[in-house]
């Protein structure tokens, strides 16, 4: 899957960015379509991912090393300073706040949901 990295555009709008870089609909119209400019919600995430062709699974995981994740995921991360959406594609992390990165930003607790793309 080829990802094209978005910052996000406020602090409160790392879930928008996953689901832009995600979709590929560009981050305010996906708050826009959401009605939401702020934190998204889990529900949010999975709905507007299966309506795109996504299989986004139910299950919640808790990861401590990035070998235990799968090919596609969403992150959620309990950073230093908030719960945090991110996304990992194969071997890279799409973080809307810190970049790309080859690791996990810093986090205490990590749980992610795997995605695998149905189109």
């Amino acid at each position: 899957m080829n990802i094209k990295y978005i910052h996000e555009p406020d602090d409160l709008q790392c879930g928008q960015a996953v689901l832009a870089m995600l979709t590929g609909i560009d981050v305010e119209e996906i708050a826009k379509r959401l009605d939401n400019y702020r934190e998204t919600t889990l529900k949010e995430m999975k709905q507007t991912l299966r309506e795109h062709g996504f299989t986004v699974d139910d299950k919640r995981m808790q990861v401590y090393d990035k070998t235990q994740l799968p090919d596609i995921c969403m992150l959620s991360l309990e950073t230093p300073r908030c719960w945090h959406w991110s996304l990992y594609c194969e071997g890279v992390f799409y973080d809307p706040e810190h970049g790309v990165m080859d690791d996990f930003p810093v986090s205490d607790r990590k749980y992610y949901w795997e995605i695998r793309l149905d189109r």
